[in-house]
């Protein structure tokens, strides 16, 4: 549902507004928002949805209400995604002048029933834990303490950000403030914790106590990451071939394509994988910008397309995907950067990890060393951090995530290839720019 952008409408006339809260959200809301969705929903489903709808819940929170009955929503999902806010010198709760200006008034009926009347740190308990009916149908016992959830990203966020690489490098772990997580599976998440209010243009918070309680959450996003690269891979007219290759060795489709560009590079006599691309560039966006334009309207871009279309072509759009993607997150975090976050160390979880040319990329690209977390599953973690918390397994979610976090590898960054991304850096601001120029031509009479 996140991924569904009907609400690009909605989102305008929102935007419109230029009310105050929406400096948390990047200064412009996201069409993949709530609040968007919501409007949508009461404009085209008003007589067999929203009239009937008794209660409105972010996904976390349907579980935990499903869980136990209890209908308190989690601090995470409500700042991060329903626009309500916490820690705004002293304020808290939703604003209805806010909702009222939106055309959503009607959900400040009855003290807010329908969206919530509290909200709940990250992993304090919630209600009277496991209720009779949810422990029966999991076969487990009543009263099992149940933590107030986290958007599953923010859960894998907190799964990474407490793991220390091992002793065998040489490496000062900075401050919790300097580590940028990314969770990367069909989109991508970036999210960084600080101790202020930092505010950056076209990318989401800060919002208060997200994470961790009394930090600030900054997030940049890329609606489509992995999605991505399954389009361009699947779309490909030798996808088959590689599919086949896959199956015949029990292998993943992506260790076929990262063994065809050794292949090529080696063949070519290349120094790296990388410069297979210096002729192909892609603007990645086509489902829209997340962060940092914060345009959803964007389309993807292919600029050096051949008449190839065998295995070692597919191998050739993958690499430059992967190698755009990167470029995405630089951008990121160049303004994430530029507005005062320190952001010193990667943390990297989620399905894409396992793809050593995706890690290497990201590495190489953003010049930052990253930590890779032995425990593949931080969002799980994450998760069972907050169980634990609950259960008052530890006196704080701190400790919970001081004390489960684990070790992980570091992966450094290699300077070899520096000036050649940095060139291909500026090829892909170029791209937008001149995307950018043909709709004012097209627009114009």
């Amino acid at each position: 549902m996140w991924m569904d952008h009907r609400a690009e409408d909605q989102a305008k006339r929102i935007n419109a507004t230029n009310h105050e809260v929406l400096k948390y959200v990047g200064g412009t809301i996201s069409l993949e928002m709530q609040a968007p969705k919501l409007l949508w929903l009461k404009e085209k489903l008003h007589n067999t949805c929203w009239s009937k709808a008794g209660l409105l819940f972010d996904l976390p929170d349907f579980l935990t209400w499903k869980a136990t009955g209890s209908s308190s929503r989690s601090l995470c999902s409500l700042v991060c995604k329903w626009n309500y806010q916490a820690g705004h010198h002293g304020n808290q709760g939703w604003s209805e002048d806010y909702f009222s200006q939106i055309s959503l008034q009607d959900l400040m009926d009855s003290d807010n029933t329908k969206i919530g009347t509290e909200g709940k740190p990250p992993g304090s308990p919630c209600g009277d834990g496991l209720s009779q009916d949810a422990a029966e149908e999991m076969g487990l016992a009543p009263g099992i303490a149940v933590g107030a959830s986290m958007i599953d990203a923010y859960a894998g966020a907190l799964g990474c950000m407490g793991c220390i690489p091992r002793s065998e490098v040489n490496y000062n772990l900075p401050d919790i403030t300097s580590r940028l997580v990314l969770v990367c599976g069909t989109s991508t998440c970036h999210m960084i914790v600080s101790k202020m209010e930092v505010f950056v243009p076209g990318v989401w918070g800060p919002f208060y106590s997200s994470i961790l309680p009394g930090l600030w959450t900054t997030e940049g996003g890329q609606s489509t990451t992995g999605k991505l690269i399954d389009f361009i891979v699947q779309s490909h007219p030798a996808y088959q071939e590689v599919k086949t290759a896959a199956q015949e060795r029990n292998i993943h489709e992506h260790d076929i394509i990262n063994e065809v560009l050794e292949k090529q590079a080696k063949q070519r006599n290349l120094p790296s994988v990388c410069e297979l691309t210096e002729d192909l560039h892609i603007w990645p966006d086509f489902h829209g910008n997340r962060s940092p334009l914060a345009d959803p309207t964007l389309k993807g871009m292919i600029c050096g397309l051949t008449l190839n279309c065998d295995m070692n072509d597919l191998a050739l759009k993958y690499l430059a995907t992967i190698q755009a993607i990167a470029y995405g997150t630089k951008h990121i975090i160049q303004e994430m950067r530029g507005k005062g976050l320190d952001v010193s160390v990667m943390y990297m979880c989620g399905g894409l990890r396992k793809n050593s040319v995706y890690l290497k990329t990201h590495v190489d690209v953003t010049g930052l060393p990253l930590i890779l977390p032995d425990e593949e599953e931080s969002v799980l973690v994450g998760a069972a951090m907050l169980g634990a918390c609950a259960s008052n397994d530890f006196p704080s979610l701190e400790v919970a995530m001081e004390t489960m976090g684990g070790s992980g590898t570091i992966v450094l960054p290699s300077t070899a290839d520096k000036s050649y991304h940095e060139k291909k850096f500026r090829v892909f601001l170029e791209m937008v720019a001149d995307q950018r120029k043909y709709d004012v031509i097209m627009s114009s009479k």
